[in-house]
């Protein structure tokens, strides 16, 4: 007898993607909520934090870091460029967009850290910090195995 859809998408609750979406989902809006009062959401708080680390970066390996679109970092650098957070030139090369944190930025992410970290401690806490350590290299792997590494 053939599987109907419905047979089908049973699996659903098992689905890998799916899971992790929901996951990202309600972690991101944990932090969402603890990072509103620095005026910052979590993805933006993110690419701040990246900058802060990296230093300048064109739009590309940004992109590539932060494993998202350019068409969704893109909007993302203008929203924080429009604030005067991130500056956006180009590069060496006139192809090349390079991304920076301004000074703003960095005071608006060091206003933000505390909130960072009471949310991260929200999670630590609840997860357990073994299982914490556990989960990131396991997110980690997941990365690494959609993108075709060993």
């Amino acid at each position: 007898m053939p599987s109907t859809p419905r047979s089908r998408t049973a699996a659903l609750p098992d689905c890998t993607c799916f899971n992790l979406r929901k996951a990202a989902r309600a972690v991101t809006q944990l932090y969402d909520e603890f990072l509103r009062p620095a005026n910052l959401r979590a993805t933006q708080f993110s690419l701040l934090s990246v900058l802060d680390q990296a230093g300048a970066l064109s739009v590309t390996r940004l992109a590539e870091y932060a494993v998202t679109d350019r068409t969704t970092l893109t909007r993302n650098l203008e929203l924080l460029q429009r604030e005067g957070l991130v500056r956006v030139r180009p590069g060496a090369d006139a192809r090349v967009r390079e991304v920076s944190l301004t000074p703003a930025g960095r005071e608006r992410l060091l206003a933000a850290l505390p909130h960072w970290e009471r949310a991260q401690a929200r999670v630590t806490s609840r997860l357990g910090g073994a299982r914490t350590q556990r989960f990131l290299a396991d997110l980690s792997a997941a990365v690494a195995a959609a993108q075709g590494e060993h």
